[in-house]
């Protein structure tokens, strides 16, 4: 079923009422009267706006979400994820340079003498007989090539956040939220032979004064004993039975030979051959 055609449905039976009872008094078209289709975990299916649409209930009306708690209806349950991505804690350093010897500070700034020459030679010889704007363009793409968009380092970690569940036993509940001038009245009740819940709330009643119900996950903090407990309980990997440190097929010759690898001398080379080239041939 399409979430477009569930709403249809549902607008236009809250426009229907009994054959007795005669035309609805009232209906959720009403710009008083504010309505709700959750699931059984507080998440909105219907509504008349749809920016609010697949969030929790708590953040959009938090005061109706705190009554539904202490009347019972929710109950709030505490869900832990081992498998949470969080950001390591800063830590902030002195502002002072930390002391460098006269031998380190001239040989750094030999190093970066040696590469200002070379991108001034290189930019001299191979850009110097472009137009304006050609040369603007090549520089700017030069520059920016060189800048790394800084990205938040996380670390694994484990996380607690709340998570709300309907106890069936309610299947109707009212009542009213006391706000700082007004009362709110609200009435649930379950959809039958389904897992949401309608609820039907007072909209001209202002309780901004209470805040938002939020499920913002937390960082679960281990002191030193139970951090090394939980390591030895839970391991990521299973270790194998046996210790295999060789293989009959392995050469213990190649082992360690990445310490033999050299610069290519073509790759020294060509900043001496770009500036040699005649620079018809570099445009």
């Amino acid at each position: 079923m399409r979430m477009e055609f569930l709403q249809r449905s549902f607008w236009a039976a809250t426009r229907q009422c009994g054959a007795a009872e005669g035309p609805c008094q009232e209906s959720c078209q009403d710009s008083d009267l504010d309505c709700f289709v959750v699931d059984n975990n507080g998440f909105i299916l219907i509504s008349e706006r749809p920016q609010e649409v697949g969030r929790f209930l708590g953040e959009v009306d938090g005061a109706l979400v705190t009554q539904l708690l202490n009347m019972g209806v929710f109950n709030q349950v505490t869900m832990y994820d081992y498998q949470a991505m969080c950001r390591p804690p800063t830590h902030h350093h002195s502002a002072s340079q930390p002391l460098a010897s006269p031998i380190s500070a001239l040989l750094s700034a030999t190093r970066w003498l040696m590469n200002e020459l070379l991108l001034l030679l290189l930019e001299w010889r191979a850009w110097g007989s472009w137009r304006g704007d050609h040369r603007a363009e090549a520089k700017t793409v030069f520059h920016h090539s060189h800048k790394h968009k800084k990205q938040d380092l996380l670390q694994p970690c484990d996380t607690a956040y709340p998570v709300f569940v309907h106890q069936t036993a309610l299947r109707e509940a009212n009542g009213t939220v006391e706000c700082r001038a007004c009362q709110k009245v609200f009435v649930m009740q379950q959809v039958p032979s389904s897992n949401l819940l309608l609820l039907v709330t007072d909209r001209t009643c202002d309780c901004s004064t209470f805040p938002p119900v939020l499920r913002e996950a937390e960082e679960v903090k281990y002191n030193a004993s139970i951090k090394c407990d939980r390591m030895r309980s839970q391991k990521l990997r299973r270790r194998p039975d046996a210790c295999h440190a060789f293989h009959p097929e392995e050469n213990a010759q190649d082992c360690g030979g990445a310490s033999d690898t050299s610069a290519s001398l073509r790759l020294l080379l060509l900043p001496l051959w770009a500036w040699v080239l005649p620079p018809q041939l570099l445009q």
